[in-house]
């Protein structure tokens, strides 16, 4: 599976931006797809995913309430609408998938095997 994410840019504060993750090589349905992010000098975190039946969304608690993590299996994209940015997210984001990932491990980085590239996402106050 080939990850392409992108959609990453320079923003104020309080604006917003949505990414996308187009998958090519297999479908992605039935794989869960996570977004993860690292900043400069930072461990890469969790900050949203997807569960494998695209009926579980899970978020990190700093992005809760204004990030949304979405499907669409049509496109074989998967979305991270990101509102209310913060000079905090600042950060390069890496969409990642897996086909036999278990929901209790969604935000574990090394439980996806595939990666994409990641694109940048610059907030500014």
């Amino acid at each position: 599976v080939q990850l392409q994410a992108s959609g990453g840019g320079v923003v104020q504060a309080g604006e917003s931006l949505r990414l996308s993750c187009v998958a090519s090589g297999r479908t992605l349905r039935g794989v869960a797809v996570g977004w993860f992010r690292q900043a400069p000098g930072k461990e890469r975190e969790f900050v949203a995913a997807s569960s494998r039946t695209g009926s579980g969304t899970f978020y990190a608690d700093s992005v809760k309430g204004r990030f949304t993590i979405s499907r669409d299996n049509t496109k074989n994209t998967v979305y991270l609408q990101m509102d209310s940015l913060k000079p905090e997210d600042t950060a390069v984001y890496y969409c990642a998938a897996d086909g036999s990932i278990i929901n209790s491990s969604l935000r574990q980085a090394f439980q996806y095997d595939w990666w994409g590239q990641g694109t940048q996402v610059t907030v500014s106050s």
